[in-house]
């Protein structure tokens, strides 16, 4: 017959036991991502015009969060640009997307339908103005553009919105002082080769594609837009007042800029969506943001400028409650 252990005997097992439970719940913990599961159902995310910096953020986007949510279908919609951007998440044409601050303002001031629904995830990196002309052009400057057949992308891309300002800083009315096109990233390229356009605008992120391979197999040159003009656009108030003074590094274009830097006006731009979007799903999308910064950083230079330090400042849109509950559970 078995006997009884003793006293001392049976608390020891009772402590052992509870020791192995306790390392078994912990390794459960690890391995299983309990009470953290995937949102699933399907969002849209608009982005832009297929060879510009927003589309290839868009897509490598998509894959980071659909390895981080793997439940979440993200589907992309192609854009003119910001101002189509802001106006689909406004409306509820989009759930989220990436567009440039002064977008975001212009649509505000002017009282567009769901303006005030409008919500921050975070600031991610800098829209560049680029003038871009033929190396042999006589243009030195934007008032040089007097007379002369200017690209200055779709009525619903932040170009468009930022060309404008700047032409009128210059002196220029957009409209009488230049012959604008409508074209976008996609054609002017080709058509500044075929001398059918003397210059074009465009506002992207370093390095825009488009422009890195126009410079590969055609001189061109990218006009200054001088801290002058910085100051006149800040004159013109309501969203002229996101626009900053920025120097292109002289590596942005190599070919193009052929070691000099180039001064220009630059812009931030947001990831966005409306109040209305789940808290849970806004978090876990902000913090796939975040965390694939460098993933995304080695195809789009532009995506390794995004810094959780900034990332917080999206004005001039309030933060949306589950972005600002992510800032909370990563503030040190």
């Amino acid at each position: 017959m078995l006997q009884a252990l003793p006293r001392i005997g049976r608390r020891r097992a009772l402590l052992g036991s509870a020791a192995a439970l306790a390392v078994l719940g912990l390794l459960l913990w690890w391995l299983l991502p309990l009470g953290d599961t995937s949102p699933s159902g399907t969002v849209t995310f608009s982005t832009g015009t297929p060879t510009g910096v927003y589309q290839k953020y868009g897509t490598l986007l998509q894959r980071a969060i659909a390895k981080d949510m793997p439940k979440l279908d993200v589907r992309l919609l192609n854009s003119d640009g910001s101002q189509e951007n802001v106006r689909r998440v406004a409306t509820g044409d989009a759930d989220f997307t990436i567009a440039a601050a002064d977008a975001v303002e212009t649509y505000a001031l002017e009282k567009k339908p769901g303006a005030d629904r409008l919500r921050g995830c975070a600031r991610l990196y800098d829209d560049y103005v680029h003038l871009v002309v033929p190396r042999s052009s006589p243009v030195q400057s934007v008032a040089d553009l007097k007379g002369r057949t200017v690209a200055v992308g779709p009525g619903g891309s932040g170009v468009r919105l930022i060309a404008e300002h700047v032409l009128t800083a210059a002196g220029l009315d957009p409209k009488r002082d230049i012959t604008p096109l409508s074209d976008g990233i996609g054609t002017m390229p080709e058509l500044l080769q075929r001398h059918r356009i003397d210059a074009f605008f465009w506002s992207g992120g370093l390095p825009t594609s488009a422009i890195t391979e126009l410079s590969r197999h055609f001189a061109i040159r990218l006009v200054p837009i001088g801290g002058d003009l910085v100051a006149k656009l800040h004159a013109q108030g309501g969203a002229s007042r996101y626009y900053r003074a920025a120097v292109m590094p002289a590596d942005a274009y190599p070919d193009a800029e052929q070691g000099s830097s180039v001064q220009t006006v630059a812009v931030a731009n947001l990831l966005m969506t409306r109040e209305d979007m789940n808290a849970d799903l806004t978090e876990k999308l902000t913090r796939a943001v975040i965390d694939s910064r460098d993933r995304i950083g080695l195809q789009v230079h532009a995506a390794q400028l995004v810094d959780l330090r900034t990332a917080i400042y999206t004005d001039p849109l309030e933060l949306h409650d589950g972005a600002r509950r992510y800032y909370r559970s990563v503030k040190p």
